[in-house]
């Protein structure tokens, strides 16, 4: 335990390499926008594949909070100045649900493919959030009972479909993760005060129309 807990206190206290993006986003995120942000875990500087969380088998490495829990999220300025001052390059975790928006996310070139099909339907779509391996379509909040009327009214929903609904997370532009950058498919309009997200249900349907009309199968990843 004391060489776990030594090796975490390394990964989450690199004060060195700073980026400024890094701050000036999240202080977006949680003063101006109202989205309740948190430091994820750094990358392991050694295997940048690797997370610096203890599990070795971890899912999304570098892209998820552990020290501080996903409960620290936070608008106020001052906690989120003093989180990135202090580790600087450390990944931008939203807390998805409440004030926050959710998100559908699924894998990379399904999503590719739907995105170009929704366009040419002319349906409307917020911010989209990609890394290497996902697509997420940021939505209005949504609850679970919600959620599972949706779901359980359609006579097919791909199964590699994500939601980060209430108590989820999900990794924000510009960090770094174990997998790779993440960045805006979609940016939010500038200048907006928050940006608009659409109606999960609205997504959701028009996500699982164009995969199964287009054709396009999704991998249960």
């Amino acid at each position: 335990m004391r060489e776990i807990l030594g090796r975490r206190r390394r990964l989450l206290s690199r004060r060195g390499d700073g980026r400024p993006e890094l701050i000036g986003a999240a202080l977006t995120f949680a003063t101006q926008w109202q989205w309740p942000v948190l430091p994820g875990v750094t990358a392991d500087p050694e295997a940048r594949s690797r997370c610096g969380c203890p599990d070795p088998e971890c899912a999304v490495p570098g892209a998820h909070p552990f020290d501080p829990g996903l409960l620290a999220a936070t608008t106020d300025e001052r906690m989120v100045r003093w989180w990135w001052t202090n580790r600087p390059t450390a990944p931008i975790v939203l807390a998805t649900g409440g004030r926050a928006p959710c998100a559908v996310s699924l894998p990379a070139l399904p999503a590719a493919r739907a995105l170009k099909a929704l366009d040419r339907v002319g349906m409307r779509l917020g911010p989209v959030v990609a890394s290497p391996t996902r697509w997420s379509i940021l939505v209005q909040p949504y609850s679970m009972e919600q959620l599972g009327e949706l779901l359980y009214a359609k006579d097919f929903v791909p199964g590699s479909l994500r939601f980060h609904g209430q108590g989820g997370y999900l990794a924000l532009p510009p960090s770094e993760t174990g997998q790779g950058p993440i960045r805006w498919e979609r940016a939010p309009l500038p200048g907006s005060a928050s940006p608009w997200v659409p109606d999960v249900e609205a997504v959701v349907d028009a996500v699982v129309d164009a995969l199964t009309r287009t054709g396009v199968s999704a991998p249960e990843m």
